[in-house]
Parts: structure tokens; C-alpha cells; sequence
């Protein structure tokens, strides 16, 4: 699959609901489910078989992001996203919330801001990104009994946000469209 092979999908009013494939949009476009579209233009043309009657071959022209018509079944703003590592170096910008250093992925850790062994959740509001030395220095204790301040906050990303954390190959059209929706205060932007 090409590495832009994924088309955003929205609801009726704009608000992003899932990557979906090339094929998922096909079948959206062909059901007449697309209510509008956006991007500079198509992520791909796909070209299906020739008509009897008329000898012309049909083709779709599927635009990087779509918005499909009707209600969405769940509203994803009372959906938390999904946690994983990459998401919160991502929102964290790779930073060690106690000295600063932006380092690689692979030295850096989730740190519980209440430890683990002492009941902290694996929660976005409880996890920051902290680099080895600092995370065993803080050890067990919270912020405030290491003598440790966080240098920023943790905070729940918003939908427009998770989907650019997901870290999927996106075309600069569709991030520029997700980008520009983001809350002002984003440390995405």
C-alpha cells in the first residue's frame, strides 16, 4: 500500500471519525454515502470494468478526505483515545518533562506522575515522557517529594490531535486540514 493509501473519514459535520482504506471510500463513493470532500486534490483514481452500453470504463476519483451523510453512531468526543508509547512521545515532543532534553524515542520512557506501585492509572492525565536518569532519580515518589517540577503539563489529546498522533504517513493537505482544527493551546502546532 502507498504510503498516503488511507483516506480521513468525517461526518456529516466535519468531525474526523477514522482512517479508512482506498477501498472503504470506493464503496462509499459508490453507495452515493460521500456528502462532500476536501484536499487539493484526488488521493487516487481506481478503475473498475467497462460499461456494455456505453464502452466507457468507470473510475472513481477518491479525495484524501471525505465526509459521509447521516448521523455518526457514537459521538468520539466522549471517546478518550487510545494510549500507546509513540502517541505520548508525540505529544510530548520527544521531551523529558523533568530537565528538558529532547532525545530519541528509544531513551526515552512513559513516567507515572503518581507511581504505578502506588495506584497511578496509565492514563494520559497521569503519564509524561521523562528521559532514564531522570525517571530512576524520581523513582517511587511523586514530582513534589523528589523536589522534581514538571516543566509541562500532561493533558488528553483532543480527537483532531489523536489522529495526527496516530503517526500514519498524511499527506500535507490532509495535516494541514487537521492541523488547522486543533485547540489553540495544541503543543501539536
Amino acid at each position: 500500500m502507498r504510503p498516503h493509501a488511507h483516506v480521513l473519514q468525517l461526518d456529516i459535520q466535519g468531525s474526523p471519525q477514522a482512517w479508512i482504506s482506498l477501498e472503504r471510500a470506493a464503496i462509499h463513493y459508490a453507495c452515493s454515502d460521500v456528502m462532500w470532500e476536501e484536499g487539493s486534490g484526488p488521493l487516487a483514481t481506481l478503475r473498475g470494468g467497462m460499461n456494455a452500453r456505453t464502452g466507457i470504463q468507470s473510475r472513481i476519483e477518491v479525495a484524501p478526505i471525505i465526509a459521509l451523510k447521516g448521523a455518526s453512531r457514537i459521538n468520539l468526543f466522549d471517546v478518550i483515545p487510545s494510549f500507546s508509547k509513540s502517541k505520548l512521545l508525540r505529544r510530548d515532543r520527544h521531551t523529558c518533562a523533568y530537565c528538558g532534553q529532547v532525545l530519541a524515542g528509544d531513551l526515552l520512557q512513559c513516567e507515572h506522575i503518581i507511581p504505578e506501585s502506588r495506584g497511578g492509572p496509565w492514563s494520559w492525565m497521569n503519564l509524561v515522557t521523562a528521559c532514564g536518569p531522570c525517571n530512576l532519580r524520581k523513582g517511587a515518589r511523586t514530582p513534589d517529594e523528589a523536589g522534581m517540577p514538571l516543566i509541562y503539563l500532561p493533558y488528553v489529546p483532543s480527537r483532531w490531535e489523536d489522529f495526527l498522533l496516530e503517526g500514519r504517513y498524511v499527506r500535507a493537505d490532509v495535516h494541514e486540514w487537521l492541523s488547522a482544527r486543533l485547540p489553540r493551546n495544541s503543543r501539536l502546532t
